[in-house]
């Protein structure tokens, strides 16, 4: 499968959010063959999940992750409030090599920094901005967010 056809694949996990009073993100991990290895959502199993930390949880310590990609419907946080360890922090710890994701965060709750702080730290950052669209019709419950 191509990114695009990845990337829409994690935006449609966003709908698998339960109600929610901040951002509705899907996320999909792959390994370096393209393999998924997992799938997540912003609060799949608490209310502060978010979908790549979700993700990524499920494939605490397996080593297939290394060199792999996550797509996100939303750029990683680079910070957050709910937890300590950032989205960015994740991805980083588990050696992903990759990130593909529609939607830089907007400054609703953190600065979001995360794109800068991947690509600083190696990780190949890509960004399909024209698909941004869609990520924000799932979000059109926050304060000033239009599809």
């Amino acid at each position: 499968m191509t990114d695009r056809e990845r990337l829409l694949e994690a935006i449609a996990l966003a709908d698998r959010c339960p109600p929610s009073a901040t951002f509705r993100v899907g996320a999909v991990v792959v390994d370096a063959a393209g393999q998924v290895l997992a799938r997540g959502w912003s609060g799949r199993r608490h209310p502060a999940d978010h979908a790549e930390e979700s993700a990524l949880a499920d494939l605490a310590g397996d080593p297939r992750v290394r060199g792999g990609t996550i797509y996100s419907s939303l750029e990683p946080c680079s910070r957050r409030a709910s937890r300590a360890v950032s989205c960015t922090r994740h991805i980083l710890d588990a050696g992903l090599a990759r990130v593909v994701y529609a939607w830089r965060e907007p400054a609703l709750f953190v600065d979001g920094e995360g794109d800068e702080l991947l690509r600083a730290a190696g990780c190949e950052v890509v960004e399909l901005a024209d698909l941004a669209p869609l990520v924000r019709r799932a979000n059109t419950h926050l304060p000033g967010v239009t599809p």
